[in-house]
C-alpha cells in the first residue's frame, strides 16, 4: 500500500512539474530545471513552446514565479539568498521579487476575524476598512480602530492558503529528493535541508501567533532604545489567522525626498538603522529577516520602526563569534584570520588547504576593500564567499544565507539614503565593543568559571556512580537510587573545597588564554 501511495504521489508531482515547466517556458525561464537536470524529458518537451523573453534570466524567472502563485513567490524569495545555487545576478533579481497579489474581499477578511477570534467584528472594532492597505502572498493588512479608540493594523491570512502551501511544499520536497538522488554533486548544497528550512519558515508565517511572539520578543530586546521601535501587539485581537498591532505612523525609509522634506537627518536615520541591525545580529542573535523598504518606517522623532515579523533569523553565540571574527578579519585585511575562523568553525573541512583558502579570501576581499569606502558591500563580500564553497567543500549555512540577504537589502536602503556614507562604518564600533565583551579576558574568565562550576556540579554524581559500579562489580549487589542520592548528600560538603579549587584553576587558565 505504501509503495502504491508513493507511486500515485510521484505521478501527481510529475504532472504538476509538467505544468510548471510550461509556465517557465512561456517566460523563457527554463534554465533552473536545465541546470538541476530535473526531468530532462519534460524540459525538452517544454522547450517547444519557449518564447524569447525580455530582460535578464533572473528577471524572467521572477516573472514566471509570480505567475505560478504564492508558494513560488516565497520560493523565489528564499532562492534570492542562495547565490551559491543561482549565481549572483539571478539571486539579485529574485531579491526584488515582491509578493504583491490582488486582494481578497473585505467581507472574507471580516468572516475570518469573527471565526478566529470568536467575536463579531463590530464588537472588536469601531471601524474596519474593507479595502486593504497591502495584499501579499500569505495575508493582507487592513486599517481599523479598536472599540477602545486605538488605531491599529489588522493582518488577516488568505483563505485556503494553508492547503495551497502544503500541496506545493510536498512538490518541493519531492523535487529536492529527486535532485539529490540524480545529481550527486548537489548534495553539498543540501537541497532537501533548504526545502525543510523553507517549509519551517512558511509554517511559522501561517500562524500569526508566532509572528506576534516574534514582534514581542524584538520589542522587549529594544525596550528603551530611542532609535528603534516595534509596534505593540494587541493580544486580545490576535489569533492563528489574525494579527492586530498598533498602527505605525511614519515615512517609508526609502522615501528620501519625504524624509528630507520632513526635516530628518539622514545620517542619524542611517546610524539608527545600522545600530539596530547590528544589535539584533550580535547582541541578541535574533534579527528581522525581511527588512525591505516596505517594512521600515521613520517616525517623527527619527526612530526606525519595523513591521512584518513573519521571517526572523536566529544565530547562536558560536555563529555570532565566527561572523564577528570573519568580518573584522576582512575589514583589517587579515586573511589568515579569516581562514582560521572558517577552519575553527568547521565550515571548511580540515582536508582542505588553509593557505589556498586564505588566498581565495584575499581574492574576494582585495577588490571590494580597494574601492571607495561608500561603495564597500559586506553583503556582496559574503555572497562571493559563499560562491567559492564548491571548490573548498564548504557546506551551505542557511542562517548565514538569510543574514546575507538581509544585509544586501539594508545596504541598498543605506546607499539610497546617502551614497557617501557606508553603514558598516557606522556600526563597526558596536561590533568591536561586542567582541571585547564576549571575546576579551573578562569574557574568557566568566566562561571558564561557568564551565568549572558546571563540571564541579557534575563531579559528585559522576564519581559516586563510578564508586557504586565498582562496589557492585566486587559484591554483585545492585544499589538502589535512593542509596546513591543519600551518599551524594553526605559527600556534598567534601566537594565544596574541590569546587573552589576547580574554579580557581579555570580562572587562571582563562587568564592565561
Amino acid at each position: 500500500m505504501a509503495t502504491l501511495l508513493a507511486l500515485v504521489a510521484s505521478v501527481r508531482h510529475l504532472w504538476r512539474l509538467v505544468r510548471i515547466a510550461f509556465v517557465l517556458a512561456r517566460h523563457d525561464a527554463l534554465f533552473p530545471l536545465e541546470l538541476l537536470g530535473v526531468a530532462p524529458g519534460i524540459t525538452l518537451v517544454a522547450r517547444v513552446i519557449r518564447r524569447p523573453g525580455q530582460g535578464r534570466p533572473g528577471q524572467r524567472l521572477a516573472a514566471a514565479l509570480q505567475a505560478l502563485g504564492p508558494s513560488f513567490i516565497k520560493l523565489g524569495q528564499a532562492l534570492s539568498t542562495r547565490a551559491d545555487l543561482m549565481g549572483d545576478q539571478v539571486a539579485a533579481d529574485l531579491a526584488g521579487l515582491r509578493d504583491r497579489l490582488p486582494p481578497f474581499p473585505g467581507s472574507v477578511a471580516r468572516a475570518t476575524i469573527a471565526t478566529d477570534l470568536d467575536r463579531p467584528v463590530e464588537t472588536l472594532f469601531q471601524t474596519f476598512d474593507d479595502v486593504p492597505v497591502a495584499a501579499a502572498s500569505i495575508a493582507q493588512v487592513h486599517f481599523a480602530v479598536t472599540a477602545e479608540g486605538a488605531p491599529v493594523a489588522v493582518k488577516v491570512l488568505r483563505p485556503g492558503i494553508e492547503a495551497a502551501f502544503a500541496r506545493d511544499l510536498a512538490l518541493f520536497s519531492w523535487m529536492a529528493a529527486l535532485v539529490e538522488r540524480t545529481v550527486p554533486a548537489s548534495r553539498r548544497l543540501k537541497p532537501r535541508e533548504a526545502v525543510r528550512t523553507f517549509a519551517e519558515t512558511v509554517r511559522l508565517e501561517m500562524d500569526l501567533r508566532f509572528e506576534a511572539a516574534a514582534a514581542a520578543e524584538l520589542a522587549e530586546s529594544f525596550a528603551g532604545d530611542p532609535g528603534f521601535r516595534v509596534p505593540a501587539v494587541d493580544w486580545a485581537r490576535t489569533g492563528r489567522r489574525v494579527l492586530t498591532t498598533e498602527r505605525v505612523l511614519g515615512i517609508p525609509i526609502s522615501d528620501r525626498a519625504a524624509l528630507l522634506a520632513a526635516g530628518h537627518d539622514l545620517h542619524a536615520v542611517m546610524a539608527n538603522a545600522a545600530g539596530a541591525f547590528f544589535q539584533q545580529v550580535f547582541r541578541d542573535g535574533f534579527f528581522h529577516g525581511d527588512m525591505h523598504p516596505g517594512n521600515c518606517f521613520v517616525a517623527a522623532d527619527g526612530a526606525v520602526v519595523a513591521v512584518d515579523f513573519g521571517i526572523m533569523g536566529r544565530l547562536d553565540l558560536a555563529t555570532r563569534e565566527f561572523l564577528a571574527d570573519m568580518l573584522v578579519g576582512f575589514l583589517d585585511g587579515d586573511y589568515r584570520r579569516v581562514a582560521d575562523v572558517h577552519f575553527a568553525a568547521g565550515y571548511v573541512p580540515p582536508s582542505q588547504s588553509r593557505d589556498a583558502f586564505m588566498q581565495a579570501c584575499r581574492s574576494i576581499g582585495e577588490p571590494i576593500f580597494g574601492r571607495p569606502l561608500a561603495e564597500i558591500s559586506l553583503a556582496r563580500l559574503l555572497g562571493q564567499l559563499f560562491a567559492v564553497t564548491e571548490q573548498f567543500e564548504m557546506e551551505a549555512q542557511p542562517q548565514l544565507l538569510l543574514l546575507q540577504k538581509t544585509m544586501l537589502v539594508a545596504e541598498g536602503v543605506g546607499r539610497h539614503l546617502d551614497p557617501t556614507i557606508n553603514m558598516w562604518t557606522l556600526a563597526r564600533p558596536l561590533v568591536e565593543a561586542w567582541m571585547v565583551e564576549h571575546r576579551g579576558p573578562e569574557a574568557r574568565l566568566r566562561r571558564g568559571l561557568d564551565e568549572a562550576l558546571a563540571m564541579a556540579r557534575r563531579m559528585p554524581a559522576l564519581l559516586d556512580a563510578i564508586e557504586a559500579l565498582g562496589e557492585a562489580a566486587r559484591t554483585g549487589v545492585r544499589l538502589h537510587p535512593e542509596s546513591l542520592r543519600a551518599r551524594g548528600a553526605d559527600r556534598l560538603a567534601q566537594w565544596a573545597l574541590a569546587l573552589a579549587v576547580v574554579a580557581l584553576a579555570a580562572a587562571l587558565f582563562a587568564l592565561a588564554g
